[in-house]
C-alpha cells in the first residue's frame, strides 16, 4: 500500500504529522501482509481466543480490527468476516467437545482442588439451565464467558446442534461489527490522508467510538443478566440451607438411636 502524500508541515503542526506517520507505518505494515495470510491469521486468532483458557491470553478482537484496517475491497471484508466466524465456531466447538468428553472429570477435579471455581462452574450451569440458548448467544459479547460457556454447555445434556444454532448468529453479529469498524476506520483515513492535516485523529476517533459502544453494550448485558445470576445465588443458598437442615436432622436422629 503506497503511502499517502503529505502537505508540507507548518510550524507548530508536529502533533498531527506524528500521529499520521505512526498510522501510516501501521497500515503499511499490515497492508504488506498478503490478504490471504491476514485472513488466515484472523481465523487462527479467533480459534485460539474462543478455545478454553486461551481466550484469556489471545486478543482475537484486536487482531480482527487490525486486519480490517488494511482491507480496501469489500470481497476481502466479507472474507475476513467469514474467517472470523469460522475461527470462533472452531474454537467454541473444541471447548464444547472437551466439555462433552471431560466435563464430569473437570467438575470433580475443581470440587477437590479449586472449590471457588467449582462453585462458579455450578453457578454457570444453573444460569444456562435457567436462560437456555439466550445465555449462549449473550456470552459471545462478554469477556471470559465466551471461552468458558462452550465448555460448560458441552458438559450439559444440550445437543451440539442446538448449541451451534445459538452461537452462530452471535458470532456472525460479533464478526461483522468488528470487521466493519476496522474497515470503516482504515477507509476513512485513506480517503482523508491527502486532504486533511491530522487525518489520523479520524481513525482514532472511529476506533475509540466503537470500543466505547462495545463497552456500553457489555455493561448493559451484564446488568440485565445479573438479575438471573442473583436468582441462581438465592437458589444455591436455599439448597445449602436445606441440605444443612437435612444433615442436622439426620445427626439428631442418629443421636436418639
Amino acid at each position: 500500500m503506497a503511502r499517502a502524500p503529505r502537505r508540507p508541515p507548518h510550524p507548530g503542526d508536529g502533533g498531527p504529522l506524528v500521529i499520521d506517520d505512526v498510522i501510516d507505518v501501521v497500515l503499511e505494515t499490515v497492508g504488506s501482509i498478503d490478504p490471504w495470510l491476514r485472513t488466515l491469521l484472523a481465523f487462527i486468532a479467533m480459534a485460539l481466543e474462543t478455545s478454553v483458557l486461551l481466550g484469556l491470553l489471545v486478543p482475537g478482537d484486536t487482531v480482527v480490527i487490525i486486519a480490517a484496517l488494511a482491507v480496501e475491497e469489500w470481497p476481502w471484508w466479507l472474507a475476513l468476516i467469514a474467517a472470523t466466524v469460522l475461527g470462533a465456531i472452531a474454537g467454541e466447538s473444541i471447548g464444547f467437545a472437551i466439555g462433552r468428553w471431560l466435563g464430569p472429570r473437570i467438575d470433580r477435579w475443581l470440587a477437590r482442588r479449586w472449590p471457588a471455581a467449582s462453585k462458579r462452574w455450578r453457578r454457570t450451569e444453573r444460569y444456562l439451565a435457567r436462560r437456555g440458548g439466550i445465555a449462549i448467544f449473550l456470552s459471545r459479547f462478554l469477556p471470559v464467558a465466551h471461552s468458558l460457556v462452550p465448555l460448560i454447555v458441552g458438559a450439559s445434556p444440550m445437543p451440539y446442534r442446538r448449541f451451534l444454532a445459538w452461537t452462530l448468529p452471535a458470532c456472525m453479529l460479533w464478526a461483522t461489527a468488528y470487521a466493519s469498524a476496522g474497515w470503516a476506520a482504515g477507509g476513512s483515513y485513506r480517503e482523508l490522508a491527502d486532504e486533511l492535516h491530522g487525518a489520523g485523529y479520524v481513525l482514532v476517533a472511529v476506533i475509540v467510538a466503537f470500543v466505547l459502544a462495545v463497552w456500553g453494550v457489555k455493561q448493559l448485558v451484564s446488568r440485565l443478566e445479573a438479575r438471573h445470576m442473583r436468582e441462581d445465588d438465592e437458589e444455591e443458598r436455599s439448597e445449602e440451607e436445606r441440605s444443612a437442615r437435612e444433615r442436622s436432622a439426620q445427626e439428631r436422629s442418629g443421636e436418639e438411636r
